[in-house]
């Protein structure tokens, strides 16, 4: 059951990498919504703190790995305006 939750975890991370490649190579974040990366971010600090509230280190893990990534859009994305 576990090995269900790491997988999970892993490919959901690893699906903003190309995203943040991307905007990495490009600075462009025009496509991007604001109001979607704000939620969406909050959503995973949530994630962050029940994963640490539950001591399960894939939540805590996977949701820092993607909070680092999406904080880094919300940032590209806030300094382009």
């Amino acid at each position: 059951m576990i090995y269900i939750g790491i997988i999970a975890a892993i490919l959901t991370t690893i699906s903003f990498v190309p995203q943040v490649i991307k905007i990495w190579k490009t600075n462009d974040t025009a496509s991007i919504s604001l109001e979607m990366f704000v939620l969406f971010s909050l959503g995973v600090l949530l994630w962050l703190i029940y994963g640490f509230l539950k001591q399960d280190i894939a939540i805590v893990i996977a949701n820092f790995c993607t909070l680092i990534m999406a904080s880094y859009i919300l940032y590209k994305k806030i300094k382009g305006k």
